[in-house]
């Protein structure tokens, strides 16, 4: 049992040797913030769903130091965005701009919706009318009148 113990405690020290070390934040804490505030709003090109901040990728990582050299050179975070727009397109933005290239990508998800509501409403007046009560003949109408006249006796 105690060779158990011993192996199970080899391989929990085992698995942090492959960690990565935390990246060093800049000398400047101001330029380290304002990486935060603009790394928050753009994507992460690797992982995709995650922003440049949070994300642990090998390109995030340079994509970081390369924002804390424009930070550094006195660059705006406008013209910082806009460098990296210019390199990799508008699906680095969180929020891309409205415009033309980027119209079905604001209004994609509102007309999907708009196209699943119609559907919707097509499928419920088939159905409606698919399973409307039919009309009783004569013959089950007086049927009835004999059943119910039969009960309240």
């Amino acid at each position: 049992m105690k060779y158990l113990y011993a192996l199970a405690l080899a391989l929990l020290c085992c698995g942090t040797a492959g960690a990565k070390e935390a990246t060093l934040l800049a000398d400047d804490p101001v330029v380290e913030q304002r990486l935060i505030a603009i790394s928050e709003e753009l994507r992460c090109l690797v992982c995709q769903n995650e922003s440049l901040a949070g994300s642990r990728a090998d390109l995030a990582q340079d994509l970081r130091r390369e924002l804390r050299g424009l930070i550094k050179q006195g660059k705006t975070d406008a013209e910082i965005k806009e460098f990296l727009v210019s390199r990799y397109g508008d699906f680095v933005l969180y929020r891309p701009p409205v415009k033309p290239t980027t119209w079905l990508l604001w209004a994609g998800p509102f007309g999907l919706m708009a196209v699943g509501v119609v559907a919707l409403f097509m499928y419920l007046r088939r159905r409606n009318a698919a399973i409307a009560p039919d009309e009783l003949t004569d013959e089950e109408r007086q049927r009835v009148q004999a059943l119910l006249q039969e009960g309240e006796k």
